[in-house]
């Protein structure tokens, strides 16, 4: 049975650039079944939803419902209690809160500032430093796409079963044709088409401050041309450090319509990359049951190191 992940990987369609865009993320647990638009079709308020879902938008943000691998009752209750995780991903300011609250009192949510979060915020009572094992959100919504179910289940059990991560499954993080995928904080990597042995060595990695690039599609602080810079430079200088790079917003070059990233480095070494942004590919469906299309590519036409005194 052909699948959108198992065209995507038969055309070898690249990796980089294909995370999410988002440089701060709001996680809550929420049990039970969900919909294809889960944030409105679950057990979680939807008008809690959709009014989160427009605030942290509106800030460069996402939201998404959490909950712990395994199968899960049709239930609720306003009692019970839900973990609650809020991270930014931003290089050199990269952090995740916690807190506990009860269902009837999630609507504390909406008093979040999504403008003031990134740096060092300022979150009120409850909310607490997490210091736990990274953070494994692996997708595994099959109302939204069954390659998340078939794919990202099995390897959310798997991690968990064998430990060292705190293991979630997670609504939608994009791309289901790159399934399983998983996001992996604090530094906001998403992963994809890899099994369980090599998402191990990934958390080991993030357990150390560092970044995995094979599999990986890129740091969702950063725009698509952002996330395939940052992957050439760590893949072209062997640097793996999480905080270790920066990247301006890209630049269109007129002639060629191309595009070119600065990335910068924290010891002052400075890279140019110059991207093609391009469509023709081999047609793949974004998801099961979508028509084939040809997607965006971020093809990296070459690495510049620039000198120190260059205006960039």
């Amino acid at each position: 049975m052909s699948t959108c992940a198992t065209a995507s990987q038969a055309l070898a369609e690249p990796l980089a650039g294909t995370a999410a865009t988002a440089r701060t993320w709001l996680l809550i647990e929420q049990p039970g079944p969900w919909g294809k638009k889960a944030l409105t079709q679950s057990h979680l308020d939807p008008e809690l939803g959709q009014a989160l879902d427009a605030a942290a938008g509106a800030h460069g943000g996402r939201v998404a419902l959490i909950r712990r691998p395994g199968r899960h009752a049709d239930s609720s209750s306003p009692s019970a209690r839900h973990r609650v995780f809020l991270a930014s991903t931003a290089p050199g300011a990269s952090w995740v809160r916690t807190t506990v609250l009860p269902g009837h009192g999630l609507a504390a949510l909406r008093e979040l500032d999504f403008a003031a979060l990134e740096g060092a915020p300022v979150l009120g009572p409850g909310w607490e430093p997490y210091e736990g094992d990274p953070l494994a959100l692996v997708c595994t919504n099959g109302k939204r796409d069954r390659c998340c179910a078939l794919l990202g289940r099995p390897l959310a059990a798997e991690l968990e079963a064998s430990g060292g991560a705190d293991v979630w499954e997670i609504t939608h993080i994009g791309g289901h044709r790159f399934a399983p995928t998983l996001l992996v904080l604090p530094y906001g990597y998403a992963y994809g088409r890899l099994g369980a042995p090599a998402v191990k060595g990934v958390l080991d990695a993030v357990r150390d401050g560092h970044v995995v690039t094979d599999g990986c599609r890129g740091r969702s602080a950063w725009d698509r041309p952002g996330q395939a810079a940052d992957l050439a430079v760590r893949e072209h200088t062997g640097e793996t450090r999480a905080h270790a790079l920066t990247v301006r917003a890209a630049q269109e070059e007129p002639e060629s319509g191309r595009r070119s990233v600065t990335v910068l480095h924290v010891d002052g070494r400075r890279w140019r990359v110059t991207l093609a942004e391009t469509t023709d590919g081999p047609p793949v469906p974004a998801s099961c049951g979508a028509a084939p299309a040809s997607p965006v590519r971020m093809d990296v036409v070459r690495i510049e190191e620039l000198g120190a005194g260059h205006t960039v």
